[in-house]
């Protein structure tokens, strides 16, 4: 059974032990930070998944308990696609090589890419570079990307390969993936550019920064690329900034009817086929929750259909 527990003040899910040791099965939920007024658990060392709480939320002390019952049953895509995903829908990372001019230490590049249909990173690189001229003189580097550049509690991945050159005959099918997720990239056209790729070797994923229940695992490439991008994440932003502009009343009644907590608003942050995160606000603190749907999407229009049902829902209940 999971408990909740405070660590450098933030209040995480305490998953049972076989989460923190499997790294297989490890679900980032259990460690995305919940931060609630008034509530500590202390945790004994023995065991993670026993707790003792002390204090209370307010005036009702079973908050936590609906947030973790609720936040434990609440549908996810797998670590696996999870990583996948955020990977195909990220389009800027930090790519590390090893420094030609500064020998002995690394060098890091904030870069624009896109990823092919195996998951592969595509990069558009100037032989002006400093980075272009360090993977000259040695291929291996590094792409790190985070889910949420102001949480580092979220998602990190780091896809660990060497970057290659793309064979003149593969160059406008990867013209044509990079130019899709930047489509203003005239420049990739220009003749110091060319077009590389990073062939992973391994990807390492890791959530729960800063935390107590620090999570992490890492997938090779044939298990990398037998992975699923979610069809449905791609339609993240245009819904979540429909719902957060017209329907912001309407996603905190689904929020609070989902996991009956009176929360005081609540943000759409993304979306994917089985559910949506939102950032929601209850008595001063701020916190992400995952609101599951009753069923998988199908598509973008599907998604729509789910979440009129889930406000109707939650209408019928008042």
């Amino acid at each position: 059974m999971e408990t909740l527990a405070r660590f450098n003040g933030f209040v995480a899910l305490v998953p049972p032990a076989p989460f923190l040791t499997d790294k297989r099965s490890f679900s980032f939920w259990s460690s995305r930070p919940l931060s609630f007024p008034h509530f500590s658990v202390t945790v004994s060392a023995g065991s993670p998944s026993q707790a003792m709480a002390s204090g209370e939320v307010g005036s009702d002390p079973d908050f936590h308990q609906l947030i973790q019952s609720h936040q434990a049953a609440a549908a996810r895509l797998s670590p696996v696609d999870e990583v996948r995903t955020l990977l195909d829908q990220t389009v800027r990372g930090m790519l590390s090589t090893f420094s030609h001019k500064h020998e002995g230490y690394p060098s890091g590049s904030m870069v624009d890419f896109a990823c092919d249909v195996d998951g592969t990173p595509i990069l558009a690189v100037s032989s002006l570079a400093v980075h272009t001229k360090d993977l000259l003189a040695n291929p291996k580097c590094s792409l790190l990307v985070a889910k949420d550049a102001e949480d580092r509690t979220d998602l990190i991945v780091t896809l660990h390969g060497d970057a290659i050159n793309v064979p003149e005959e593969s160059r406008e099918a990867v013209r044509a993936a990079y130019l899709g997720k930047h489509p203003d990239a005239f420049w990739v056209d220009f003749g110091d550019f060319q077009f590389i790729r990073i062939e992973p070797k391994v990807v390492r994923y890791v959530s729960g920064v800063a935390t107590a229940l620090l999570g992490s695992g890492e997938l090779c490439m044939e298990e990398f690329k037998a992975a699923k991008v979610d069809p449905i994440t791609q339609f993240s932003s245009p819904v979540a900034s429909h719902m957060n502009k017209d329907h912001a009343e309407d996603t905190k009644a689904i929020v609070r009817h989902s996991t009956s907590v009176p929360v005081d608003f609540a943000y759409m942050l993304d979306l994917d086929s089985l559910g949506f995160n939102v950032k929601a606000g209850y008595q001063g603190s701020n916190f992400k929750l995952r609101i599951p749907f009753p069923r998988r999407a199908e598509d973008r229009r599907d998604v729509k259909t789910l979440i009129v049902e889930m406000l109707q829902a939650a209408k019928a209940s008042q």
